[in-house]
């Protein structure tokens, strides 16, 4: 059993999913090895609503796996994403799943891999 901010986790994998779980987190994490600007990330996500990559990129600031630096010298504002130290450690994984995910759909006839 594991415990983090009075929530308890039954297992090492559901305290991972913890960080990255949900449809978007893990794929904005991916994303974010190389530091990006946010109006970068939502080019390279069409397929996802503004909202839900603020409120994602949200969630994973506070987790402490991506930090977030505002630049004000004049406008339009730019904001930049990029992992924390915390948040590289999960490079490996990440790493690993999307080889698994390009894996799969290379031998897995019903999945079609577009351009």
């Amino acid at each position: 059993m594991y415990c983090i901010d009075n929530k308890e986790y039954p297992c090492s994998t559901s305290l991972t999913m913890k960080y990255i779980g949900g449809k978007w987190k893990a794929v904005i994490l991916i994303h974010l090895i190389e530091k990006k600007r946010y109006s970068q990330l939502r080019k390279e996500l069409p397929m996802v609503t503004e909202r839900t990559i603020s409120l994602q990129l949200k969630e994973l600031e506070e987790d402490g796996l991506i930090s977030r630096t505002v630049h004000t010298t004049k406008p339009p504002l730019k904001v930049d994403y990029e992992l924390t130290a915390f948040g590289k450690t999960l490079i490996p994984l990440l790493k690993a799943m999307d080889e698994w995910g390009k894996s799969t759909a290379e031998n897995n006839k019903k999945i079609q891999v577009k351009p």
